[in-house]
């Protein structure tokens, strides 16, 4: 394979900057620029020349093939941050035979060739990249680690067991078999079955912590929902106005709520449309509150129409500094009066909703636990309906086995591999 090279760390002018090499020539083109190499492992600092002219001076670090992150031989370069010494190794790097520059995400794939990490785990970090709150980059840690390859192996090895059970008893059919495989099959099947279905359980709350909850801020027309957007964004996100009828849009604010990651949306009050603008923004406050994993529902003194709270939806009572808050939750945007409360009741929900997830963050992780589980019933009615059908059981448990290769991208995954890598920077 080409040896390549990529800036690492994001491009523009930084106090340091990073440039990665990886390959068979690594080693050879680092020497090339810096000298000898201090041992594996170690920093040193060297001077970098290029025809014998110095470009800077920085410190290197090689690492070698099967101790490295992409399981090739791999240098660091961290040099200053400047663009044009940037510029300069890497014209530097790019005049050297055998040399290329990285495509995107083209040093994990290699990690994912070289068997240095499995495909979840090359999605968790995509996801660690991207992480925006402490859950997300708890959860995406997860993965990285490997925990999904690691139930993955656990649950495939159980099925290998009742698979070789299984086929013992088709190899042996012509002979007397002492013992019934069924039980210890049959337990095997169960406890992978219900730890699949435990997984597509908690899949929602992972995916939610993910992608993010919305939040929709819904309630007649003047209930204050803008000015109480504007007041947990901490800025001047929406309009406010006196009149009646201001918000027509959806408006999205992002937020970090306890870590959790969540979009607040105020939408278009909710009343009988007086125009025909009006109720293209009424129809799309509702689809949008109907779709939301939460609602608060802003109350200015009467009910709002059009929805009805689910359980867990918070029901709060706008305009506090206006009037007798009474009992229960009551707030007011324009002097922060219960806001402190509104959010803890609402990290409150959602962090109890986001209990309980899994470990598989994406859909396609998602099919794939499905599939196994779908191959494991079919092969339980198998072994159920007696030994005349243990080729077809047989069977089953090789398919949920290959399902769960495909969590972990062991097989038929290539035509992933571009959509996937393509989501990462040049330098990762």
């Amino acid at each position: 394979m080409d040896t390549i090279f990529a800036e690492a760390t994001a491009h523009g002018r930084a106090g340091i900057s990073v440039i990665r090499i990886s390959g068979s020539a690594a080693v050879a083109a680092a020497v090339a620029l810096a000298g000898p190499l201090p041992p594996e492992r170690r920093v040193g600092l060297r001077r970098l020349l290029c025809d014998g002219e110095a470009i800077d001076e920085g410190l290197v670090v090689w690492f070698g093939a099967g101790a490295s992150f992409t399981g090739e031989d791999v240098v660091e370069l961290q040099l200053h941050g400047s663009m044009a010494v940037v510029a300069a190794v890497l014209r530097a790097l790019g005049g050297m035979p055998g040399l290329r520059p990285a495509e995107p995400g083209e040093f994990t794939r290699r990690a994912l060739e070289n068997g240095r990490l499995d495909l979840a785990q090359v999605e968790g970090l995509a996801d660690l990249i991207e992480a925006e709150t402490e859950a997300q980059r708890r959860q995406a840690l997860r993965v990285l680690e490997g925990e999904v390859g690691r139930r993955a192996e656990g649950w495939r090895q159980a099925l290998v067991r009742a698979a070789a059970l299984i086929e013992a008893t088709i190899d042996f059919a012509d002979e007397d078999v002492p013992v019934d495989v069924s039980p210890e099959v049959l337990g095997l099947i169960g406890s992978v079955t219900g730890a699949l279905r435990a997984e597509l359980a908690g899949f929602g709350a992972t995916e939610r912590i993910r992608e993010g909850f919305e939040v929709a801020i819904v309630g007649q027309p003047n209930a204050g929902k803008s000015t109480l957007l504007n007041a947990l964004a901490g800025r001047e996100a929406a309009i406010t106005s006196e009149h009646a009828g201001t918000t027509r849009d959806v408006i999205e604010v992002r937020m970090d709520l306890g870590g959790l990651p969540v979009t607040i949306l105020d939408t278009a009050g909710l009343r009988e449309a007086r125009d025909a603008v009006e109720r293209i923004g009424v129809d799309r406050a509702v689809a949008r509150a109907e779709a939301a994993d939460l609602r608060v529902f802003l109350l200015d003194q009467e009910e709002v129409p059009m929805l009805v709270p689910r359980p867990g939806d918070l029901v709060v009572q706008g305009k506090a500094d206006l009037r007798d808050p009474g009992t229960g939750l009551a707030v007011s945007g324009r002097t922060g009066a219960g806001l402190a409360e509104l959010v803890a009741a609402v990290e409150a929900e959602l962090r109890e909703r986001a209990r309980g997830g899994g470990v598989i963050v994406r859909e396609r992780q998602r099919q794939a636990v499905a599939r196994a589980l779908g191959a494991l019933e079919s092969a339980r009615a198998e072994v159920e309906a007696g030994p005349d059908r243990a080729e077809l059981a047989a069977e089953g448990l090789r398919e949920a086995c290959r399902a769960l290769d495909m969590l972990v991208g062991r097989v038929d995954v290539e035509d992933l591999l571009d959509e996937i890598f393509a989501s990462f920077c040049i330098g990762k």
